[in-house]
């Protein structure tokens, strides 16, 4: 094993083949990670383009080579065409440890190398294929949560961003309502809690939030909420009251909201003991679905109260918020470490955000934009199914979006949940019309 951890565990031969030469999957580790094909000759594949986004959107801890590709617990290679199978490594067993898997050319040869237990699956004729075993075979292994057909809903960050309040529920259900849009789930995102971590406090612009929920069940739909668990800001009354609380040098995020935001620290008992709370008031308000954001950050490095290692303490946190909402709620992983949430969550965000925007910020594919979120959505288009259902992101049908058809037909064909993200009463004709279309339940069984 070389110095810096990594062992060399296979060479693919590069040379001969008729077509294009041979091209590297590289599997990114959390939802806003990027995920894609690329030529092995290439010099890597997408990198962070600023500091924080290796934490925010990359692997925290874990930054890639300058030269070469890293696959977070999953890399294949495609064979120049017509010159043999592609060929899979994947982490042994993602809910104990998820290793990094290294490739780079030398002399003609594709190194692989690995900091930590794979195994190399059959081989198969296509890429497709290979993903597709490596669904099954992670099915197999981890057990995923029965997946079932989603109902389509509306979410309120695209319309509004943290601008939620009572008035804004109100006139969109009143569009539902009168367009007879197929909305069956409401779903309340960042903005109704006072500040980060004090989750139970409100914003004030939501008079009750036991009421709200009661308001969109009344009209014959499923009330769900947003919440980052595992994140807390350093404004908030629990950073003040609670420092004990928080994991020792990690830091989630650095000038979001505001602030610093640190991790929850789910091994001391008090910390455990408010995170059920929270969830399982929540509940009581009659919230049955759970947006779950920034879930990195539970996974991260850091000084806890137990010493236990953070795969271990972000599936622990994850099975301590079903413990306390029951099984029948539904659990929709968003920033979170893909393999390691396996049998875990109902849906998972396979993408970083859409936005308004067709391309990222500083080009970067891990950032918010059409081009990020179907770049990466259709290289996991093969989670859906097996794992889970795919979350491609919200359609976003306004005419602030230049290029709303596109993005409409990639939501409507995708196959997984479907949540419009528009103020509703702003959409033009066409807007509903896409709206419409797109809202349709999602499929339960493989697309690809």
């Amino acid at each position: 094993m070389g110095a810096d951890g990594f062992e060399v565990i296979a060479e693919v031969d590069g040379s001969g083949g008729s077509g294009p030469g041979m091209r590297v999957y590289e599997h990114g580790w959390q939802s806003w990670s990027p995920a894609g094909l690329y030529d092995a000759d290439v010099i890597s594949g997408p990198r962070p383009q600023r500091p924080e986004w290796q934490t925010m959107a990359f692997r925290p801890g874990r930054p890639a080579p300058p030269i070469g590709f890293q696959g977070e617990g999953l890399l294949a290679v495609v064979p120049p065409a017509g010159d043999g199978e592609v060929r899979t490594w994947l982490a042994a067993d993602p809910s104990v440890a998820v290793a990094s898997i290294r490739a780079h050319l030398r002399s003609g040869r594709l190194v692989i190398e690995a900091d930590g237990p794979v195994v190399e699956l059959p081989p198969a004729p296509s890429l497709e294929g290979a993903l597709a075993a490596t669904g099954d075979h992670l099915a197999a292994l981890m057990g995923p949560r029965e997946i079932r057909s989603r109902a389509p809903g509306w979410c309120s960050w695209y319309g509004y961003g943290p601008d939620i309040s009572d008035a804004v529920v109100t006139t969109n259900l009143g569009v539902i309502e009168r367009e007879r849009l197929d909305v069956r789930l409401v779903q309340i995102d960042d903005g109704h809690q006072s500040d980060i971590g004090d989750w139970l406090a409100g914003s004030g612009r939501i008079r009750s939030m036991v009421d709200l929920a009661g308001r969109i069940r009344d009209g014959g739909r499923e009330a769900g909420v947003w919440i980052a668990p595992f994140m807390i800001g350093d404004n908030s009354r629990v950073a003040r009251n609670h420092p004990d609380w928080l994991v020792r040098d990690a830091v989630a995020a650095t000038h979001h909201w505001g602030q610093t935001i640190r991790v929850l620290d789910i091994t001391h008992p008090g910390a455990a003991a408010y995170l059920l709370d929270v969830f399982g008031t929540m509940r009581t308000w009659g919230f049955t679905f759970f947006k779950l954001d920034f879930l990195y950050a539970g996974a991260m490095e850091g000084g806890r109260h137990v010493d236990l290692d953070p795969i271990t303490v972000y599936r622990t946190g994850l099975r301590m918020i079903r413990d306390a909402i029951g099984v029948d709620a539904t659990i929709l992983g968003c920033g979170a470490p893909l393999l390691p949430s396996i049998g875990m969550v109902d849906a998972m965000r396979v993408s970083p955000d859409t936005d308004h925007a067709l391309d990222p910020v500083a080009g970067d594919i891990s950032q918010p934009s059409q081009r990020s979120a179907l770049a990466a959505g259709r290289a996991r288009t093969w989670m859906h199914g097996r794992l889970w259902n795919n979350d491609p992101d919200c359609l976003i049908a306004s005419t602030r979006n230049e290029h709303r058809e596109g993005w409409a037909a990639y939501v409507d064909g995708y196959g997984g949940l479907a949540m419009s993200g528009d103020a509703l009463d702003q959409l033009d004709r066409r807007g509903l019309d896409l709206t419409r279309s797109a809202l349709r339940p999602s499929r339960s069984a493989p697309v690809a």
